[in-house]
Order: structure tokens, then sequence, then C-alpha cells
């Protein structure tokens, strides 16, 4: 168990520290934000902080950490300690600093971020990714409570199909209404709601298991042995950071922050809302993997049957609860998987407009830029369904893209920082170069050939992927430094908008 308690302690310090280090590179004032500076009735409609903070983690929590931590588990307890360090340097300064920028910058979208930052062919590039990346997970979340579902409920395959109109009608009903009227009143019940069945586990497994948490041996040839221990022999690099990525780093992250920008009222909150809830999606997957850990320790066939995420958050909550305190944890993790549809779809649409310089203020404009998306999701849907292993690759694919997603997010902030000719770029350009280094050999060297159910990568070995990925990572983060310094001598270009000061104020 010492190694969970060496993790959590990681989580906490980091966000005491390095979370303060990054607040002061960015260096928040008195400026008035969007909500403030430019409200209007459907994006920029403040809240007040409470809700902003579950509204951020709700917006970010899917299932991603939960089925990303027991899937990850399997890799061994080292992910106890990798998990938490990849959290507090990279997913946390990944989601601060988007946040933050997009604040600065009327509150933009990912993908206009990316378009003035990165130059627009670039932005064409990352359109490509963010598109496909926000579609399959769209897809993922209405499949995956579906599923769960069908198998709980006697009715086969026509609560399948229901469940799926069901969700999909939320989705876009969701989307299309005014921020404040449907997200803004009920998410940050969900969101607290959803907190509930993370508390219960780690009540029962700190209380009653906690001898049966695997730990790390200190030692050296115990530490260098907790790298090759996963039961299908999977590499830890780069298998693991794509497996655990949400509880680490997800791209998905930086299409959702600039939403919670848009109706933020003061700068200083950014840390507590982009960094802490972060902080605490990584606390989440910490309990998660902890208690599939000890389903694992009592049942240890059960790591090579090759079960699902689906499958090992089931069984560990039948492992740990009485069955009559079973339906909440089911309900809150379907529950993360519908509110995080609904924001992608909005994000999708948002952007989209902005790209083609369209308004969104009517019902009719909303649904003429949400009904295509809408279509490809369902054409996803169904050859997820019809095909044998059509969901696996799909999720797959998502957490490939969703990492991709990453990348560019970290290359805009490393080239925003680097404008800014003061600051401290590293913080963002080092957690760039891991995840550059973890997508391309992982597209490099991912095949069917090497991984059951896989997209289909290039298929080389290992070692060559290896080598290209340093290559990638090594380069790109540089080219992005050489970009900030070069647009900051332009005349033309301000890495922040013109700022607004309360009159009764003055700049900090």
């Amino acid at each position: 168990m010492y190694t969970f308690l060496i993790g959590i302690a990681i989580l906490i310090v980091g966000y005491l520290t390095w979370g303060k280090l990054a607040e002061k590179i960015f260096a928040p004032d008195k400026r008035l934000t969007p909500a403030l500076a430019e409200p209007d009735t459907y994006e920029r409609v403040p809240p007040s902080r409470k809700r902003n903070l579950l509204l951020q983690l709700l917006n970010i929590a899917g299932l991603g950490p939960i089925l990303g931590a027991v899937l990850g588990i399997l890799f061994g307890p080292i992910v106890f300690i990798l998990l938490p360090i990849g959290n507090i340097i990279g997913g946390t300064v990944h989601d601060y600093f988007v946040g933050m920028i997009s604040m600065r910058n009327h509150g933009n979208d990912l993908m206009q971020l990316i378009a003035k930052f990165l130059g627009g062919k670039l932005s064409w590039v990352f359109t490509i990714f963010f598109a496909a990346g926000l579609l399959m997970l769209v897809a993922n979340y209405i499949v995956i409570p579906a599923s769960i579902i069908s198998e709980l409920l006697p009715y086969g395959i026509g609560i399948f199909i229901a469940v799926i109109v069901l969700i999909l009608a939320y989705n876009i009903i969701s989307s299309l209404f005014p921020i404040d009227k449907i997200i803004g009143k009920i998410y940050p019940y969900i969101g607290a709601f959803a907190l509930i069945p993370t508390l219960m586990l780690g009540v029962v497994v700190f209380s009653f298991h906690a001898g049966e948490i695997p730990d790390v041996s200190l030692t050296v040839d115990g530490f260098l042995n907790a790298f090759t221990i996963h039961p299908q022999g999977q590499s830890i690099l780069p298998m693991l950071l794509i497996t655990i990525s949400c509880g680490i780093l997800s791209g998905f992250h930086a299409t959702q922050s600039p939403i919670i920008s848009r109706t933020v009222t003061s700068e200083h909150d950014g840390r507590k809302i982009f960094y802490g809830m972060m902080v605490l999606e990584g606390v989440i997957a910490m309990v998660w993997a902890a208690a599939a850990s000890v389903f694992f320790t009592a049942n240890p066939d059960a790591a090579a049957a090759g079960m699902s995420g689906n499958e090992i958050v089931y069984y560990s909550m039948v492992h740990l609860l009485p069955p009559f305190l079973i339906t909440i944890p089911i309900t809150a993790p379907l529950l993360l998987a519908v509110t995080s549809g609904d924001t992608a779809l909005r994000v999708l649409r948002t952007s989209t407009a902005s790209l083609l310089n369209k308004e969104q203020k009517t019902p009719r404009q909303r649904i003429i830029f949400l009904l295509p998306f809408v279509g490809i999701v369902t054409a996803l849907i169904v050859w997820a369904v019809v095909s044998s292993n059509g969901f696996l690759i799909l999720w797959n694919y998502f957490s490939w893209i969703n990492q991709i997603i990453a990348c560019f997010a970290l290359l805009m902030i490393t080239v925003y920082l680097a404008s800014k000719t003061k600051k401290a770029w590293l913080i963002s350009a080092v957690p760039a170069a891991g995840i550059i280094f973890i997508c391309v050999s992982y597209i490099l060297w991912v095949s069917p050939a090497h991984l059951t159910g896989a997209p289909v990568g290039f298929g080389l070995p290992l070692e060559l992927s290896y080598i290209a990925g340093v290559v990638f990572a090594a380069l790109l983060p540089v080219l992005a430094v050489f970009h900030g310094k070069k647009l900051s001598k332009r005349e033309d270009f301000s890495a922040d908008e013109p700022a607004v000061y309360p009159a009764d104020n003055t700049k900090e």
C-alpha cells in the first residue's frame, strides 16, 4: 500500500508546488475575463466558482480515468508512481495553460488557438485529428453505457438500441441549449454524485483491503521488474501511457477547458479550476486502480483473461461492495460518459462555427452546424456495433488521437510561452516531448499482429519505433520554441488579446 500512498503524496505536493509554479509563470491578474468583458446569453454565462469547479471536473472526467486506471493496473503497481508524476508535470500543466490562454484570447476554442499560435497550415491538420477524436469519443461514450445497461437488464438488443437512441438524443439537446440551461444547472450535482463511487471504493479498500494493494519492491531489481509484468507482455512504453492517458494527460481536456474559460470570472480561480480538477481526476484514477488491484490480488487468473475495462470495473465493484450498494457505483460512471458526449458535440459545433466565422445565437444556427456531426456519430455507432472488433478498434484509435490532440495543445502552449520572452517554456516543452515520443512510437509499432484488436499502424519493430519517437520528441518542441520567438518579433502579433480592466481597479 505504501506505493499507492507515495503516489497520492506526489499529487498533493505537486498541486502545492508545481501548480504554484505554473500559476507564477502565467501570472494571472485582475483583467476582466470573457464572461465579464464579453458576456452573452449562451456561452459566456458565469456560474459560481463552486459550480465551475464541478463543471470542469465533469467535463474532463469521463469514463477515461476509470477505464484507463483499471486496465493500467495490469502493468502492476508501478502505475501508482507513473500516473501521479505524469499527472503533475503533464496533464495539469496542459489543462491549466489551455484554459488560461483561452481566457486571454476571448475564450477561444482550441482550434482557434492552434490556428493563432501554430499557423494556418498546421491548424488544418489539427482540425482533422480534433474532429475525428471528438466524434469517436461521442460514439464510444454512447456505446459503453448502452452495453453496460443492456447487460444488466434482461431485454437484450432492444434495450441496447433504446439506450443508444436516448443518449444520442440527450447529447443533441444538451449541446444545443445555452450552457446555463442544462449544463450549468444540473451538471454540478452530477459531478458531486459522480464522486460518490470513488469515495465508497476508497473507504472499503482502505478499511478492509489495504494489505492487498500491491507495492513496487524497493530494490533495484524489484523496480526494474515492475516494468515487465503485464500478463500479455505489453511494453510500458508506449502502451501504459496510452492506456491510462486520461489520468495522466488527455487531449480531450484541451477541448473542454475553453468551455469553462468562457464562464470564469477571475483569472486567479484558474489554478483551482483547471490545475486542481486535473489533480482530483488523478486521485480518482488512483482509487479505481487500487480497487482493481485488490480484485486481481484475490483473482490472479483474471489478469490473464483479457477482460475489457468495463468488465474489470464491474467485477471490482462486485468483489468489494455488497449487492445493495452496487447501483450508485454503476450509475455514476454511466453519467460521466453521457455528460462527456454532449460537451464534445458542443465543442464540435462552436469550433466549426468559429472557424467559418458564423454566428450561433439562434437554435436554427446551432442545429445546422450540429446535424452533420450527429450523422457521422450515428454511422460510427452502427459500424462499432456490427463489426466484430469495431468497438475495440474505435477505442484504440480514439486513445491515440486523443494524445495527438494533447501534442498539439502542448506545442501551442510552448509557442505561447516562448513568444512571451521571459516565460519558462520548459514547463510545457518537456511534457510535449514525452507525449510526442509516446504517440510516434505507438503508431509506428502498433498493428493487429502486435496487439489484438489494435488499430492499423505501421507495425515496425519496437526499437525502431523508439528511435523515431526520440527524433520527433527532440525536434518538434525546439521548432515550437523558435516559432514562438519569431512570433514575438512581429509587430502585428500579441499572445494575449488587449486586456480590459475594471474602471475602479489597476493592473497588478
